[in-house]
């Protein structure tokens, strides 16, 4: 229920108001953005809001219960730091955006109207389309852990424990040529075995997409330089140059992480978890079973 001031409540009492609609973008890397649908910029509550957005908004529904509600927003966005290939990569997909109502003459404390998620942000014929997602959307993702036999955690994390600043372990290179939007000529990678940056994380370090990180998929010696198969697209194909450090890869075995990386003990998967043949295995005269591990 969305909480008016006393002063906003007696401005909409009137027959004549000043008021205009201002939306609030925070993305996941944290970067805040401001537009409104005035004709003017409007800071509120520390954002500048970017005029010269207009915005039409379909059915907005607020389910009682735990149901999840979903509207879409519709509009043009004239800001110069926005467009096509920014919708493209994705930029704001998951942003929390907050729709408030503002009164711009006099000024008042803004009440907000609305608190989303965006899921996707698209453009279609020169317009974004925003599907915002309500807070309860939260609550119906996985939770928790899965038993599973391979690795759950991401190589040198808290709960992996592993120091990728040993030798060895990560490596800084540079874009030789980009034969595919995912494959690419890289140098600064000699002396390393085939495939052992495999499954590791590539995060680019200058270049359009600085900052973003990658999984690996393939790892290639090719001479002197070394082929590198992307299993994640960025947002432009990374140009000749581009420099970029990746970690060591794992493919979450048991095994690996022993004869690779001596980490063991660190091992968050369950190896030894029976498959589905002991799990739907018929019971039989003589067998053991007292709750023991099957496995020693």
């Amino acid at each position: 229920m969305t909480d008016y001031s006393e002063a906003m409540l007696a401005h909409l009492a009137r027959e004549v108001t000043t008021l205009c609609h201002c939306w609030r973008l925070v993305r996941r890397d944290g970067t805040v953005g401001g537009f409104t649908d005035h004709d003017r910029t409007l800071t509120v509550g520390g954002t500048v809001h970017e005029p010269r957005s207009g915005f039409s908004a379909s059915e907005a529904r607020d389910t009682l219960g735990m149901a999840v509600d979903t509207v879409d927003v519709e509009g043009v966005l004239s800001s110069a730091a926005r467009g096509g290939a920014h919708f493209a990569a994705g930029l704001d997909d998951g942003a929390g955006g907050e729709r408030r109502l503002v009164k711009w003459r006099p000024r008042a404390q803004p009440a907000a109207i609305r608190t989303a998620t965006i899921g996707r942000m698209t453009m279609r014929d020169g317009r974004f389309v925003a599907e915002l997602e309500s807070p309860m959307h939260g609550l119906d993702q996985p939770a928790g852990r899965l038993v599973r036999r391979d690795c759950d955690a991401e190589l040198g994390d808290g709960r992996c424990g592993f120091d990728l600043d040993q030798p060895g372990f990560s490596a800084s290179g540079t874009v030789v040529a980009t034969e595919a939007p995912l494959v690419l000529l890289v140098d600064g990678l000699s002396g390393h075995a085939a495939g052992w940056f495999a499954g590791g994380v590539l995060t680019w370090t200058s270049g359009a997409d600085a900052g973003l990180a990658a999984r690996v998929a393939e790892h290639r010696p090719d001479g002197a330089t070394v082929r590198l198969i992307l299993r994640d697209p960025g947002r432009t194909p990374p140009a000749p140059g581009a420099a970029f450090t990746v970690a060591a890869g794992r493919d979450k075995r048991l095994s690996t992480c022993r004869a690779k990386f001596l980490n063991s003990e660190n091992f968050r998967g369950f190896p030894h978890l029976p498959g589905n043949d002991a799990a739907y295995g018929y019971v039989t005269e003589g067998g053991l079973f007292d709750g023991g591990a099957l496995v020693p």
